[in-house]
């Protein structure tokens, strides 16, 4: 965590030299690519909300709201819900004080998700940044899902190669049995990356077409990582108004 307080402290010095600056940023890749673990630390970085289709997903229903209402009726029926509904609940999340920056992951997943996001955000005045696309070699992507192990009893994931138990099988914290998801098995982890090739390739020359889309190498230690997508977005901060200084 050390390379991130620093680059907390690089961006918030850039911060009072410059003038507060405020951010949008779409995260895209592959599963297992860290999406969500670098999407959390940039959100620190830049003290704006991380916005995960996950978390409002859960948030809505467990709040009982209309849309969650709506939501929960299609998930019990084993049905995929609809884009209304999905985009419904990322607009009300994102129409939010908090929400003038963002880090955006989990959404858009597919073209006409990105056309809706697109408008709300004209109409809400928060252009997106910059998207940024996690770049990782497939064989490394297999590796870091095949080579994962579960707790049955605590939930404590571990893997094979990069953060093995002690004892093969058994959990270090509760002495539980770890066991490989079947989401994780290499024949599983191939179909959900020729899903998400299929799904995502069309998205990114969305993006790509309007000069937004840029990669960060997803490979390396997690601070490597953050560092580089850092980076990139700095080249896209945005002056907050009614601030001093310049851009």
């Amino acid at each position: 965590m050390n390379s991130l307080t620093t680059d907390q402290t690089t961006r918030n010095e850039h911060a009072t030299s410059q003038g507060a600056h405020v951010v949008r940023v779409i995260m895209l890749g592959p599963p297992g690519a860290g999406k969500g673990t670098q999407a959390v630390r940039l959100a620190s970085a830049y003290d704006v909300p991380h916005i995960s289709t996950g978390d409002i997903f859960r948030t809505n229903v467990k709040d009982q709201t209309e849309l969650g209402t709506k939501a929960r009726q299609y998930m019990d029926a084993g049905e995929l819900v609809p884009d209304e509904v999905v985009i419904g609940m990322i607009q009300d999340r994102l129409a939010e004080p908090d929400a003038t920056g963002f880090i955006l992951d989990g959404f858009p997943r597919t073209v006409p998700q990105a056309q809706a996001l697109e408008e709300m955000l004209v109409d809400l005045e928060r252009p997106i940044d910059v998207v940024l696309r996690l770049a990782v070699d497939e064989s490394e992507i297999v590796s870091r899902l095949t080579g994962r192990r579960t707790c049955r009893n605590c939930g404590a994931i571990y893997h094979m190669d990069n953060s093995p138990p002690g004892q093969e099988g058994v959990c270090d914290r509760c002495g539980g049995e770890l066991y490989q998801r079947d989401d994780d098995e290499e024949g599983v982890v191939l179909n959900r990356l020729d899903v998400y090739h299929r799904q995502t390739e069309p998205l990114e020359f969305f993006y790509w077409q309007r000069g937004l889309l840029r990669d960060v190498q997803a490979v390396g230690g997690v601070d490597d990582i953050t560092k580089r997508a850092l980076d990139v977005i700095a080249e896209y901060e945005e002056p907050v108004s009614g601030t001093d200084g310049s851009a």
